[in-house]
C-alpha cells in the first residue's frame, strides 16, 4: 500500500510540474496577439484582445485564474478558432491513439521475437543480422524513413496512399514508421535480458532436468526476463508519442502532432496547454502502470522501498 502510495503522489506531483511549466514557458515566450493580429492593428483592438484573454493580468493572476478553470473542467478557449480547446484535443486524440497503438503493437511484434532469437543464437550470423537491422532501425530518422517509402510506395510502386486517414492502407506506413525505431530498441534490450538469465542457476537446472530448448525459454527464460522489458517499454512510450508529431507531419495524418504544430505557430495558449496536458497525463499514467507492474511482478522492488521507507521512520 505505501508503494502504490508514493507512486501516486510523485505521479500528482509530476503533472503539477508539467502544468506549472507550460504554463509559464508560454507566457514569458512572447504576447499571443504578436501572431493572431494583423501588424496593422489599432493598438485599441490589440489592448481589447488582451483583455478579452486575460492576457492584461500579471502572471500569477493568470496562474490562479487558470488553475480554478481547471478545477471546474474548463481548459480554455482557442485563441484562433474560438472553440473549446478541449474538445478540440478529443477530436483529434483517437487518430494519435490509433497510430500509437499500432506503432506500439508492431515494435512488440517485431522486436521482442528478434530479441529472443538473436539470444538464442549468440555470436552466430543470425544474431548479427538482428543487431544490425536493430543498429539501422534504431538509426534512421522517422522523417526520413517516412519519405523513403512514400517515394517506393506510394509513388513509385502506387501501393498505398501517402496521406491522409479513413483507410487500413492509410495506417500501415505511418505505423511501420513509428515502430521501427521503437522494434529495434526493443531488439536489442530482450535479447541482452536474454543473454542475462540464461546464465541464471534456474536455467542450469532446466537444463539438467531435460527441458528443450523452446521449454526452457517459453517457461523458464522469458518470464525471468519480461520485467526489465516492461520497464523500458514504459519509458520508451514517451519517445513514441514524440515520435508521432514527425511522423502525422510527414503523412498528414490529422492527429494531436500536427494539431500541436498548427496551435505553436499560432501561439494559440489554450489549445498547446491542452494539448501537452493530454500527453503528460498519458506518458505519466504509463509510467505508473509500469512502476506498479514492476513491483507486483518483482516482490523485491517492492519490499525494498518498504523497507527503506522504515528505516528512514526508524532514523526519524
Amino acid at each position: 500500500m505505501r508503494f502504490t502510495a508514493v507512486k501516486l503522489l510523485r505521479s500528482a506531483v509530476t503533472m503539477w510540474l508539467v502544468i506549472t511549466f507550460v504554463f509559464v514557458v508560454l507566457r514569458i515566450s512572447g504576447d499571443p496577439t504578436d501572431i493572431l493580429l494583423p501588424d496593422d492593428v489599432a493598438q485599441e483592438v490589440r489592448e481589447f484582445y488582451r483583455v478579452k484573454w486575460g492576457l492584461d493580468q500579471s502572471l500569477w493572476q493568470q496562474y490562479l485564474a487558470y488553475w480554478k478553470a481547471l478545477a471546474s473542467g474548463d481548459f480554455g478557449i482557442s485563441l484562433r478558432s474560438g472553440l473549446p480547446a478541449w474538445d478540440m484535443v478529443m477530436e483529434r486524440a483517437p487518430k494519435t491513439l490509433l497510430l500509437g497503438a499500432c506503432g506500439l503493437a508492431m515494435a512488440l511484434f517485431i522486436g521482442i521475437p528478434l530479441g529472443v532469437i538473436a539470444a538464442q543464437y549468440q555470436g552466430s550470423a543470425l544474431d548479427r543480422g538482428v543487431m544490425s537491422f536493430a543498429v539501422f532501425g534504431f538509426s534512421m530518422p522517422n522523417f526520413f524513413l517516412g519519405i523513403i517509402l512514400i517515394l517506393v510506395f506510394s509513388l513509385h510502386l502506387r501501393w498505398l496512399p501517402s496521406s491522409g486517414s479513413g483507410t487500413l492502407a492509410h495506417l500501415v506506413m505511418p505505423a511501420f514508421t513509428l515502430g521501427t525505431a521503437f522494434a529495434a530498441q526493443i531488439a536489442r534490450f530482450t535479447r541482452s535480458a536474454m543473454i542475462d538469465v540464461s546464465s541464471r542457476a534456474y536455467m542450469r537446472t532446466a537444463r539438467s532436468k531435460g527441458a528443450g530448448p523452446l521449454r526452457r525459454v517459453v517457461s523458464h527464460a522469458f518470464p525471468n526476463a519480461v520485467v526489465p522489458i516492461i520497464t523500458i517499454i514504459g519509458l520508451k512510450v514517451g519517445e513514441l508519442i514524440g515520435g508521432a508529431v514527425v511522423v502525422e507531419t510527414v503523412f498528414a495524418w490529422p492527429g494531436l502532432g500536427r494539431l500541436v504544430t498548427i496551435a505553436v505557430a499560432n501561439r494559440d495558449l489554450a489549445l498547446v496547454q491542452a494539448i501537452l496536458i493530454l500527453i503528460a497525463a498519458t506518458m505519466i499514467l504509463t509510467n505508473l502502470i509500469v512502476d506498479l507492474m514492476y513491483g507486483w511482478l518483482d516482490p523485491r522492488v517492492r519490499d525494498a522501498r518498504s523497507a527503506g521507507g522504515r528505516a528512514a521512520e526508524a532514523r526519524a
